[in-house]
């Protein structure tokens, strides 16, 4: 695959837009989807991996531009690995993520009533795939263990992060710097794998 120099980020997330942005190497020109008013497509694959190609070949297809997109989300398991790859849809039609937090909140009430007593273990695990037109050229899969805080804390980073505490850590990441959340977090292990392509 030869080196790149632009890539569409496909993402209609804010949030996910600066932290690929922050994490792609500065010489790579980005475009974002702000630019060409694309709403994005049906997810209807079965993986967090099938999500995201199907992802980065529509938004290609569309702009005629190699795109990235990730798809990621949070997998509980005590909840069977729910919200998963729905995680966004927990948020509802306005992707509202207080709405998705009490969701997972009532959700592991109704499987033990105790569960705030106990460590819950959750992992983030993001996919992230580059194509060119119809043809996926790369996905890779990051992930990052750690389990639930039973109350929301801090307002940084976006989506589940406020209940997310990595592993070895004592602080989520809504509490944690962003610099600090981006060595450790599931999309800078994808990174990882994907930067010899960059």
């Amino acid at each position: 695959m030869k080196k790149i120099n632009n890539l569409l980020i496909g993402t209609n997330n804010k949030g996910k837009l600066k932290e690929i942005r922050d994490l792609l190497p500065q010489k790579i020109k980005t475009f974002s989807l702000n630019q060409y008013k694309i709403k994005s497509p049906k997810e209807t694959g079965l993986t967090f991996e099938e999500n995201s190609i199907l992802k980065s070949k529509y938004f290609s297809k569309k702009t005629k531009l190699m795109c990235l997109a990730d798809d990621s989300g949070l997998e509980i398991d005590l909840l069977d690995k729910k919200p998963g790859i729905y995680s966004a849809r927990w948020g509802g039609k306005s992707g509202d993520f207080n709405k998705a937090i009490r969701r997972v909140y009532r959700e592991l009430t109704k499987q033990d009533k105790n569960w705030k007593s106990k460590r819950i273990k959750a992992r983030f695990v993001c996919a992230l795939s580059i194509s060119n037109l119809d043809k996926n050229l790369i996905c890779v899969r990051g992930e990052v263990e750690g389990h639930l805080s039973n109350i929301p804390k801090g307002s940084n980073g976006f989506g589940y992060d406020p209940i997310f505490i990595p592993r070895g850590k004592n602080k989520t990441f809504g509490e944690m710097r962003s610099s600090q959340k981006y060595k450790i977090d599931h999309r800078f292990k994808a990174f990882k794998k994907l930067r010899k392509f960059l």
